[in-house]
C-alpha cells in the first residue's frame, strides 16, 4: 500500500513483429519497472522530527506547486465501548463545524478563497484530518488543522444536525453491498473485540451522543504521542517542524502506563443473510486470520494476495479465458458466466489482520465457486510456481509505485507507516524485502498461515447453495492431484 522480471521471449533474432501483444506488454511492463526500480533507489528522504511530548513531524520533498499537510492520530474505532462506538467518526464530522476562532462559515470560506480542500476520514485504528493547499499557504493549512483538532466548540445544534448527516451516511453504506459484508466479516471474525465494531456505530448510539463522550474520547486519545504531522509537497522541513512546535502546542502527553490492547481472539464463525430476490446475486466473503503490519511476513501476505488477484467477468486487458492467472483462468473456463467477480485482499492491524477474497456469483454456480477459490488459497502451500510468484511480484509493484503518485498518497502512506512502524520504509528497502522472497517462502508462509486453518464467513442473497461451514473449513486443506 513492489524488479526486473524475467524475459519471457528474447527479439534479438525474430524481431519485435514476431512477439505475441501479451509479450510485448511484459516487455514494456519489465521497462517500466526497470525505470521505477531506479527511481526507488533516489526517492527523496522522509525528514523527521520529534519533540519531547512525543509529537512527530514528517515530510518529504516533492516538485509540485500545491501541498498536502495533514495529521494522522492513533484512534479509530477500534478504541471506542460498546456505548461510545461511533464517537471517533461523529467527532470527525464535528471537527468541520466551527472552533473559538473560526465559525463554520469563515472557515469554509477560508478554505474556498485559499483555493485548498480540507477533509478527514476515521477507520478502525486510525483517525485523519488533512489539507490541501498551495504551498505558500502551508503555515495557514497547519493553522486550520491545529485549530479544529484543539478548538472545535462542538456546538449542541450542529451536534444535533450531524446526527441526521451521519444517519444518512449510514443508509448509502447500507447500500453499498461490498462495504455491509467487510464490516460484517469483521463481526464475525472479531465479535469479542472492538475491532468488530462498525465505525459509523449503531443507530441507537449516533441518536444519543452527547458532547462529554466526544470531549471524553479526545481526552483519552487525542495525545501528542500518538499523533503525526505529515507533509508531502514543496515543504520546508524546518518551516514545518516550527509550525507545528507553535501551533500543535496544547496536545500533551499520554499519562500512565503505555496503552495496551488486547489481542482480538479470532473466531472460526459465519453470519448469514438469506433473500430469494429475483436475479439477485450472492455476496460472500471468506477471511482467515492475516498478520500485523510488523509480522516478519507481512510483505509475503501482499505477495499472496497479489498471486490470487482479482477478477470480473468481461473484463480486462486479456480474455480471462487465456489469463496467465491460474484461478482466473479456471474461472472463466470451468464456471462460466455465473461467476461474477472476485477480489483477494489483505488488511492488517496493531496485533492481527484478515486475509481473504470477495466475490459474486449466481446461486446455482456458489459451491463450484467457493470451492475454486478455497483450492486457489490451499494451493499456494503446494503447487504455486516461480512463474506465479514472479508475476504476483511484479504486479504488486505497479501498485506499490502507482498509489504514490500525489502529494496526498504520500503524505497519507508517510502518516500511516510512522504510526504502525514508527519509521518511513523506504521504497528501496521493500524492493529489497520483494525481492527475498521466493516460492519456498511464499509455501511456507500459506502453510504456515492458511492451510487448513479456521476461518470466518459471511453472505447474503441466495444461499440455499451455500455450502455449510464445517464443508468449508474441510475445503481449506484441499489438495487436487
Amino acid at each position: 500500500m513492489i524488479r526486473p522480471p524475467k524475459q519471457l521471449l528474447s527479439c534479438a533474432a525474430r524481431g519485435i513483429a514476431r512477439l505475441t501483444p501479451q509479450a510485448n506488454a511484459s516487455r514494456t511492463a519489465s521497462r517500466s519497472l526497470q525505470t521505477a526500480g531506479t527511481a526507488a533507489y533516489q526517492q527523496p528522504p522522509t525528514q523527521i522530527t520529534e519533540f519531547n511530548n512525543g509529537l512527530r513531524i514528517a515530510s518529504q520533498y516533492t516538485s509540485d506547486e500545491t501541498v498536502t499537510v495533514g495529521v494522522w492520530i492513533d484512534a479509530g474505532s477500534r478504541f471506542e465501548t460498546k456505548e461510545s462506538n461511533g464517537t471517533a467518526h461523529f467527532l470527525e464530522h464535528m471537527a468541520f463545524k466551527g472552533t473559538k476562532r473560526r465559525n463554520r462559515i469563515q472557515l469554509e470560506k477560508e478554505i474556498e478563497n485559499m483555493g485548498g480542500h480540507l477533509n478527514a476520514y476515521t477507520s478502525r485504528e486510525q483517525t485523519v484530518y488533512y489539507a490541501k493547499c498551495f504551498k505558500d499557504d502551508l503555515k495557514q493549512g497547519v493553522d486550520i488543522l491545529a485549530d479544529i483538532l484543539q478548538n472545535s466548540t462542538l456546538d449542541q445544534a450542529h451536534l444535533d444536525f450531524e446526527r441526521g448527516v451521519i444517519l444518512r451516511e449510514m443508509e448509502e453504506v447500507e447500500k453499498t453491498v461490498e462495504e455491509v459484508i467487510f464490516d460484517r466479516l469483521h463481526l464475525t471474525a472479531f465479535h469479542d473485540s472492538p475491532l468488530g465494531y462498525t465505525i459509523l456505530g449503531p443507530v441507537e448510539n449516533i441518536q444519543s451522543i452527547t458532547r462529554d463522550q466526544l470531549r471524553e474520547y479526545i481526552q483519552q486519545n487525542y495525545r501528542s504521542d500518538r499523533i503525526v504531522v505529515a507533509a508531502a509537497g514543496p515543504v520546508d522541513h524546518a518551516e514545518l517542524a516550527r509550525y507545528s512546535a507553535e501551533l500543535f502546542s496544547g496536545f500533551q502527553r499520554s499519562v500512565g502506563p503505555p496503552r495496551k490492547e488486547e489481542k482480538p481472539s479470532f473466531c472460526g464463525a459465519e453470519l448469514l443473510y438469506g433473500s430469494h430476490e429475483e436475479g439477485q446475486l450472492a455476496h460472500f466473503a471468506v477471511g482467515y486470520e492475516g498478520v500485523p503490519w510488523t509480522h516478519p511476513d507481512s510483505i509475503t501476505f501482499m505477495v499472496l494476495q497479489s498471486i490470487i488477484g482479482n477478477y470480473k467477468r468481461n473484463e480486462g486487458l486479456v480474455p480471462a479465458k487465456l489469463s496467465g492467472n491460474r484461478l482466473t483462468n479456471s474461472i472463466a473456463n470451468n464456471l462460466g458466466p455465473g461467476a461474477e467477480s472476485f477480489a483477494a485482499f489483505n488488511t492488517c492491524y496493531k496485533d492481527t489482520g484478515l486475509f481473504g477474497f470477495y466475490g459474486q456469483s449466481d446461486e446455482a454456480t456458489l459451491d463450484s465457486y467457493m470451492d475454486e477459490l478455497l483450492f486457489a488459497v490451499s494451493g499456494l502451500a503446494f503447487n504455486v510456481t516461480d512463474e506465479e510468484v514472479e508475476r504476483g511480484k511484479r504486479q504488486l509493484k505497479t501498485t506499490l509505485f502507482g498509489s504514490l503518485d500525489s502529494t496526498t498518497a504520500i503524505a497519507e502512506d508517510i502518516g500511516r507507516q510512522l504510526l504502525v512502524y514508527g519509521r518511513r520504509i523506504p521504497i528501496s528497502e521493500l524492493l529489497l524485502r520483494l525481492d527475498a522472497i521466493d516460492t519456498s517462502e511464499v509455501k511456507r508462509v500459506a502453510r504456515q498461515h492458511l492451510l487448513g486453518k479456521d476461518i470466518a464467513v459471511t453472505a447474503l442473497g441466495p444461499l440455499d447453495r451455500m455450502p455449510a461451514l464445517a464443508d468449508l473449513r474441510r475445503r481449506t486443506s484441499t489438495r487436487r492431484l
